[in-house]
């Protein structure tokens, strides 16, 4: 089988909370004034795709939410949405390998990011045989390229994969491709899952 894991609250908690109270305390702007402003736009969409760079992301959104900062501490407030790991799922990960499954990231994210959490959190890295990351691809979730891309790379049908998500709308598009798609809603989702199927499935 095939296991594809998102990584924002599927694999790591994220918190977008703490990006705009970290933008409000190095700028000055009320952090009431940030959250109302961000939206997941345009601006946002493209850097995931890779379209654009960390510097122009930082230009254009700054602008968007109406915060003077330097790069280096738009940076630092970009980091601090990571949380911690949620080490059940890590676990769960290296099980499902253990056992001959092929088990997989695929997260709409950034190259920004990458400068922090693969440092901070390796464990990712290492519990996945391959990460699928939308900046590279040039595409994100919900389009249904981006799944159809990952089963042809991996040489899988629909039907033999199961994926993770946190984002229904990323559950949805992924299960009408014919994708076992379960969506997380909170930390008990995946460990309720494999006590609910077989975990020793292997590869068909």
């Amino acid at each position: 089988m095939l296991y594809i894991f998102d990584m924002g609250n599927v694999i790591i908690d994220i918190d977008f909370n703490r990006v705009f109270q970290k933008w409000s305390d190095l700028s000055g702007t009320p952090v009431e004034d940030i959250a109302e402003k961000f939206t997941f736009g345009e601006t946002f969409k493209l850097h995931e795709c890779g379209k654009i760079s960390d510097m122009e992301f930082a230009e254009y959104l700054c602008e968007e939410i109406g915060v003077s900062l330097s790069f280096e501490q738009f940076a630092q407030g970009w980091h601090a949405i990571f949380v911690s790991l949620r080490p059940e799922v890590i676990e769960i990960m290296d099980k499902l390998r253990e056992q001959g499954n092929r088990v997989i990231v695929l997260s709409n994210t950034n190259r920004l990011h990458l400068d922090y959490w693969p440092q901070h959190y390796p464990e990712i890295a290492a519990a996945a045989d391959f990460l699928y990351l939308s900046q590279d691809l040039g595409m994100r979730k919900p389009d249904p390229e981006i799944f159809k891309y990952v089963l042809q790379s991996e040489e899988f049908e629909p039907q033999q994969a199961v994926f993770f998500d946190d984002v229904k709308e990323n559950v949805d598009a992924a299960k009408k491709l014919g994708i076992n798609a379960v969506h997380v809603v909170d930390k008990e989702t995946i460990p309720e899952f494999f006590k609910q199927h077989d975990f020793s499935a292997s590869i068909e």
